[in-house]
């Protein structure tokens, strides 16, 4: 049969290929997206094809070397084969270290324009203009959330939290954005073509990065012409070298992670690098990260380096509000629900920092790190610890109720995951 009465009947992005067990032609090709619907606890199943045949071509990716700064390096492989297997790595021995997987997700659109339907790539290199907007003015954004497996299903948490809160952090930094229906298909796609590098149940998460950049070249200060939305995936660990044993955190008086009317409330790249200086600073001298204070008063908490703060004083567990210079934590929004159905009284308010130094737990949240207890705080040389070897008694519940919610090991009434389809 030809290729092109082939790919006739298929929407060429989701990328399947032969299982292990079958003979690969090497003159076919099979490729499709499965309609998805966007509801909750939806099982999202990758198309069934015959297993005879796999081919990529250059031009079926509508590759255009001339235009496209992601060349022939990612072109898919004809080697390609949806094998189910595990990935031949350490999985006892994860961190948080970045470890190359199979493919990419890649799409694209103009200033001005709006995305149009992306593709799946091998995984490699990009190439960018000297004179892109994300590498001389910072034009970039990206997002991290994870995939857990769950016997032969892998299970996403809240992605399209994920996806609003990238449109919300493009508009401040006019950004066209991928809708949410795109941006939560392109994970799926990513972690279905990424599968065997699924850490096994209990072994870690598949960490998820989504990117969107300026990629067109301008020299003059101005929003970039063309931008570019990526995914890439990496197993991961625990992000701390801890674990799950208590963190010892330092407060920063004099160095500001944001500014009031800045960016600190999106997920901009500039907001991270910002960071590096006193974080470097604090782990040379054995903390495990820092705390920052408001710019303005220095007295009011706002977060560490990548994670939300929270403080518990009896049945009270307080954290910071969103305010525009706190970043709105998808972690942060779902233990506070958590913590209210477990009959905590939670509040969203100013926090000073000596209300951290007479508490009775505190503790962090993110994407990362999930829930991160907090053994000690130090500010201005005075060192108060929680006295805690591991979890303390509220953060320990929390963490297992949100930990059991997101490997599906509970009954998820709060609709907050979705089932990808057989593996």
């Amino acid at each position: 049969m030809e290729i092109n009465a082939v790919l006739s009947n298929f929407h060429p992005t989701y990328l399947l290929s032969p299982s292990s067990r079958s003979s690969v032609s090497s003159t076919a090709v099979a490729t499709r997206t499965a309609h998805v619907s966007s509801s909750h606890q939806t099982r999202f199943s990758p198309p069934l094809f015959p297993k005879k045949q796999v081919l990529a071509s250059a031009s079926w990716l509508n590759i255009n070397e001339a235009n496209n700064p992601f060349k022939r390096a990612v072109v898919l492989s004809e080697s390609y084969s949806e094998a189910t297997e595990l990935a031949d790595i350490e999985w006892d021995n994860l961190g948080f270290g970045f470890i190359p997987t199979d493919y990419m997700y890649i799409m694209k659109c103009t200033q001005g324009g709006s995305f149009s339907k992306g593709e799946l790539q091998r995984f490699g290199n990009i190439e960018l203009s000297p004179s892109a907007g994300v590498l001389n003015y910072g034009q970039g954004l990206f997002e991290g959330l994870k995939a857990y497996r769950k016997d032969d299903t892998v299970l996403l948490f809240r992605p399209e939290e994920n996806a609003l809160r990238m449109r919300q952090g493009a508009e401040r930094m006019c950004m066209p954005s991928p809708t949410v229906e795109q941006f939560v298909e392109a994970v799926k796609e990513t972690v279905l073509a990424n599968k065997r590098w699924v850490p096994p149940p209990g072994k870690g998460s598949l960490y998820i990065r989504p990117l969107l950049m300026g990629s067109g070249a301008v020299l003059g200060l101005a929003p970039a012409p063309e931008y570019t939305f990526l995914i890439y995936v990496s197993p991961v660990g625990n992000y701390f070298k801890e674990g799950v044993a208590p963190i010892n955190l330092i407060i920063e008086h004099e160095l500001h992670r944001a500014t009031p009317g800045g960016t600190g409330g999106v997920k901009t790249i500039g907001n991270y690098a910002a960071v590096l200086k006193a974080q470097s600073a604090a782990k040379a001298k054995g903390y495990s990260d820092v705390l920052y204070l408001d710019c303005v008063h220095k007295k009011y908490l706002e977060e560490v380096s990548s994670c939300n703060i929270f403080v518990v004083k009896g049945n009270i567990i307080s954290t910071p509000s969103i305010k525009g210079t706190i970043l709105p934590g998808i972690t942060r929004k779902s233990i506070i629900d958590v913590a209210r159905s477990q009959g905590f009284q939670v509040e969203e308010r100013l926090v000073e920092v000596e209300e951290l130094l007479d508490a009775d737990e505190v503790f962090c949240t993110g994407t990362a790190v999930v829930v991160s207890p907090v053994g000690s705080v130090t500010y201005k040389g005075k060192r108060v610890s929680y006295g805690f070897d591991g979890f303390g008694a509220v953060s320990q519940l929390l963490y297992s109720v949100l930990t059991q919610l997101q490997m599906g090991l509970i009954d998820d009434k709060m609709k907050w995951t979705v089932e990808l389809g057989i593996l």
